[in-house]
């Protein structure tokens, strides 16, 4: 048959019974035999009548009868079809003979419960779909599903009794509850304990989760930057009036003992040639805040640890050494754990003791606490039974504090010989940091200093022992007022900036929840506060006494009693709400918390000469369960919430390094680095070669980190290629001078070449394991634990003393324009740019980095892992004759990777194409030779990094690690690192005119665009 006659065919037999064959080429038989047996009917008789179809089909059949008619008559027969070509069996596949006879009432039977069959079959649904799912398209109407009248007439009966199951009636909701609510879970404060377990959660997180970003950072969920486009708004919040962050996550710790072992211990992990150390007699009394770079005990200036700022507690008995004193170590999470076990060294502090002060809940108890461990076994989301219903349920509180650390695990050690007691108080405080001119309004509209208590009020139902003591105590009833009067003195003061920096504040408030304003409004300095010029002035000048820094926020056992015996904010609520007068004050008397703070002063800006004290605030330390009940009244007097974002662009502003990322020579900084590389490749790689740079092109040996210590190697490699050079040029009689305009190592592109081949060469015979590329900081091959000594020097370090940043700082600005600056440098007793000034300066650090800021001269926007370049002669030659010049551009270089990577993916599909005929097992067998290996990235370098400082026409100086238009000065600035080495190269061979001249250029850009460089100390 055709394929048209197959298709009719297939047609014709698509609802027959499975015994009845019909085909196009039968042929008529002349007889028809009935062999009767056994009164069974003929199987064959099931076409007589078709079930259903009002169209009957005659078909003629032929039955062959066999040979041998004593056959056994209850044998099967078998169908056979007369066809083109010859006689063929039936679907039954198997002989059998006619039935002599049938039984009428038998057969009828048969053919009963076949057509019944037959309807139900009909009848039934044999899908899922609803009636009017079933109608064809030009039949259905709008809202069937809600209507059944709009069904045709013979559908709407069936319609209705699918309307009336319960799989499509309205779930019935609750008319208590609104949508969201319902979404909830059944009990969301237990719900928030159990996210809490692995990420920690500041108190301000609910707040923070429903306007910001969030991003699981250092083991806690932080706000990173608001939802809502904001800024231009927190940089103007910053420079006029006030912007609000949540430093709650920094970590504090305690050490506790005498002054002398204190300082003792302490002093071989800091150095007087970077500043002040914890022996500054302004920070021991506890009048200031201080600041330091802690390193490893007697490693400077390598292996460094991180910043950090210290309070000393204010002594009470001035001049006594024996008196046990505290001292508080503020520092970034990600320090925390390298700086905890050096001073742990350093103190000899190992073995653990009890702490009540580091318990993970205070306010559960242990059967509670049980329980909620319990909890991640059930399935959350679920509607389940209350088990806390009931004469004897307890609220479940809420969880306050570090709630991943471990209820049984110690967080002190105590020192058997020196004494000294260090404490984790990472989570026990809150720390709200308050930056614009606006901060000392905002804080005296929102915090009221704490009524005295008299002699008639009722004191023995009050929670607040400690305060009633207090109050009967004279000394610290005046002192009180001292404090609250200097208080009163912020408000009237214009900006934070006019306070000494570091100055602390200690103060006693009530509850700020009850002078909370109806309304969000703007607090603004009150200059009638400032009527007494003479202790305005005293403040200025002096700061705060010393007295006044005293705190009862030091005492642990008063936080806890401040942190049990808050009142929650319904109880306060129904309070407001029984009021006689709505909106009126209310008057709480000797029942009103009374809170513990300690003020910070942050000094802002305090390098350079323009902006002086811009981003200047205060840091306000409560302790912990307060947090919510200090945010809310800050924010309504008019502060403006940043996160993660705005506290990097505050840091750019005031041109200070942003931790973890701009300290390189630190353990934090390097994993920061590795993480930060390994975020961007990920981000590149997403997105196809023809739509992103190619690097390799570029010139960018690097796009994704900076490789600091192959940046200062080369340049040593280089100083010392220009060293022999020297010594050969005076050996014949050619002096080389380093003070004017001879440049006896221009970075011409002809004489780099040279040095790369040299230093190149050499490199890579002595070190060429350790500068493989592999898409991450090549600078993390010293920073294993396991280090020698002598890796660890070949480590760059970064440039701390405050001697040499001042007279590379003179030694950088141009001296011809600003005839002053000329003047001052003798003045200073600074040197001038000599060989013999670079040489000891080098001699003290060598393989040294160098913080340094930059700012375009023309357009641009730098951003990070921007390259730092040396200009050329023929730059400044084409700059002094076309004072709107740009830069210059980098040629297109070649990629001898691509065609590599090509034949590579050549190969391996013509591998694939072979292997896909052999088994798995063979395939796991043999193994690919190129499994261990990365696969080079299309665009990026692959297998040694050559000589950085060379690779380009423009010598490479370093790299910005932040960077973006600034709105302060209206262009583009930066922040990097620079090599010690080529900067005093640099400086040395450039016109006097021209010093501090730098050029810039992206990772995916070829155009160089002049920068100034500046040392701001």
């Amino acid at each position: 048959m055709s394929n048209a006659k197959e298709r009719k065919h297939a047609k014709k037999m698509r609802n027959q019974p499975t015994n009845v064959t019909l085909s196009s080429g039968f042929v008529a038989d002349k007889g028809v035999k009935h062999h009767n047996g056994g009164g069974k009917p003929f199987r064959g008789q099931k076409q007589e009548s078709f079930s259903g179809t009002s169209r009957q089909r005659q078909t003629r059949m032929t039955y062959y009868s066999p040979p041998e008619p004593d056959v056994n008559e209850q044998s099967s027969s078998k169908v056979m079809f007369k066809k083109k070509g010859g006689w063929k069996a039936g679907p039954e596949g198997t002989s059998q003979e006619m039935p002599k006879y049938i039984t009428a009432s038998t057969f009828a039977q048969a053919r009963a419960a076949e057509i019944s069959a037959m309807l139900k079959a009909v009848t039934q649904k044999s899908s899922n779909s609803l009636v009017f799912q079933t109608l064809p398209r030009h039949m259905r109407r709008r809202a069937m599903s809600h209507n059944v009248k709009r069904l045709p007439r013979r559908l709407q009966e069936i319609a209705q009794k699918e309307a009336e199951k319960a799989v499509h009636q309205k779930k019935e909701h609750s008319k208590n509850k609104c949508h969201k609510a319902r979404r909830c879970h059944i009990n969301r404060m237990l719900e928030f304990n159990r996210r809490q377990k692995k990420n920690i959660w500041l108190e301000t997180h609910i707040w923070h989760a429903k306007r910001f970003h969030m991003v699981k950072k250092w083991g806690y969920c932080l706000g990173e930057r608001p939802t809502v486009k904001s800024h231009r708004a927190c940089y103007r919040a910053m420079t006029n009036r006030c912007l609000l962050q949540d430093l709650s996550y920094y970590c504090c710790l305690e050490l506790k003992g005498k002054e002398e072992e204190i300082l003792k211990a302490l002093s071989p992990m800091c150095s007087t040639d970077t500043g002040l150390t914890f022996a500054a007699v302004h920070c021991l009394s506890g009048k200031r805040q201080g600041s330091l770079i802690l390193y490893r005990a007697n490693k400077y200036p390598r292996e460094m640890l991180g910043p950090v700022t210290f309070i000393w507690k204010s002594e009470r008995t001035p001049g006594d050494p024996s008196e046990s004193r505290q001292l508080w170590i503020w520092l970034h999470p990600t320090l925390k754990q390298d700086i905890l076990e050096e001073i742990k060294v350093v103190c000899q502090c190992m073995e653990s003791t009890k702490s009540a002060v580091c318990i993970s809940d205070p306010l559960l108890k242990p059967t509670q606490e049980k329980s909620q461990t319990k909890l991640p076994d059930e399935k959350i989301g679920k509607k389940r039974k209350r088990k806390d219903d009931g004469e004897d349920a307890k609220p479940i509180k809420k969880l306050i504090g570090d709630a991943t650390r471990d209820s049984h695990q110690l967080y002190s050690w105590i020192s058997p010989t020196t004494g000294i007691l260090i404490s984790d108080l990472t989570m026990e405080m809150n720390r709200f940091r308050l930056i614009g001119p606006l901060s000392h309004s905002i804080l005296t509209e929102a915090v009221k200093a704490a009524s005295v208590h008299t002699e008639g009020e009722d004191l023995e139902s009050t929670p607040h022992r400690w305060w009633t003591e207090t109050c009967k105590n004279p000394d610290s009833v005046s002192l009180h007022h001292r404090q609250e009067a200097i208080f009163a003195l912020l408000g009237g003061i214009t900006s934070p900036a006019e306070i000494p920096a570091g100055t602390i504040l200690g103060l006693t408030v009530g509850d700020p929840r009850i002078n909370l304003p109806q309304k969000r409004s703007k607090a603004l300095p009150n200059p009638e506060k400032c009527q007494d010029n003479e202790k305005v002035r005293q403040l200025l000048l002096e700061g705060v006494p010393v007295e006044c820094t005293h705190s009862f926020i030091w005492n642990q056992a008063i936080c806890k009693s401040v942190t049990e015996n808050k009142i929650s904010d319904q109880d306060l609520n129904q309070k407001r709400s029984e009021l006689l007068v709505p909106g009126s004050q209310l008057v709480l008397g000797p029942h009103e918390s009374k809170i513990p703070l300690l003020l910070i002063h942050q000094p802002g800006k305090v390098t350079g000469d323009d902006r002086r004290g811009w981003g200047s605030g205060w840091d306000v330390l409560l302790p912990k369960g307060w947090g919510m009940a200090f945010w809310i009244p800050l924010i309504y007097r008019g502060a403006r919430v940043g996160g993660l974002k705005e506290a990097i662009v505050h840091s750019q502003y005031k041109r200070s390094p942003y931790i973890p990322g701009d300290f390189p020579d630190c353990p934090a900084g390097i994993l920061f680095a590795e993480e930060q590389a390994k975020s961007l490749l990920e981000n590149y790689k997403r997105r196809p070669p023809a739509k992103r740079p190619n690097y390799v092109k570029l010139g960018t040996l690097a796009p994704f980190c900076c490789p600091w210590e192959q940046l200062t190697r080369d340049w040593e490699s280089r100083a010392q290629v220009q060293e022999k050079s020297s010594s050969v040029a005076s050996l014949s009689g050619e002096e080389s001078n380093w003070r004017g305009g001879e440049v006896p190592c221009a970075p011409t592109p002809e004489k780099a070449c040279q040095v790369s081949d040299e230093v190149g060469s050499s490199l890579h015979d002595s070190s060429e394991p350790n500068q493989r590329m592999d898409t991450e900081c090549p600078a993390q091959t010293g920073t294993e634990g396991a280090m020698g000594q002598a890796a660890a020097h070949r480590l760059p370090c970064v440039l701390r003393s405050r001697t040499s940043l001042k007279q590379l700082s003179a030694w950088c600005g141009p001296c011809s324009g600003d005839s002053r600056a000329a003047r001052r440098v003798p003045g200073r007793g600074q040197q001038e740019l000599t060989r013999e000034a670079c040489l000891s300066i080098l001699d003290h650090f060598p393989r040294a980095l160098v913080w340094v800021s930059l700012s375009l001269l023309r357009k641009g926007s730098p951003q990070p892992h921007t390259m730092i370049c040396v200009p050329a002669k023929e730059d400044f030659l084409q700059l002094s004759q076309d004072r709107l010049y740009c830069g210059p551009q980098e040629s297109k270089h070649p990629d001898p990777f691509k065609s590599k990577i090509w034949k590579q993916k050549g190969k391996k599909k013509i591998e694939k194409r072979q292997n896909q005929g052999h088994t798995v097992s063979e395939g796991l067998a043999g193994g690919h030779p190129m499994a261990g290996h990365q696969a080079p990235t299309l665009g990026l370098w692959s297998g040694p990094l050559p000589d950085v400082t060379s690779h380009c026409s423009r010598v490479l100086l370093g790299f910005v690690t932040q960077g973006d238009f600034s709105m302060a000065v209206g262009c583009g600035e930066a922040l990097g690192f620079v090599s010690l080495t080529g900067l005093l190269d640099m400086l040395s061979s450039q016109p006097v005119g021209e010093r501090g001249l730098v050029l810039l250029r992206p990772p995916a850009s070829l155009q160089y665009r002049f920068a100034r460089i500046a040392i701001e100390v």
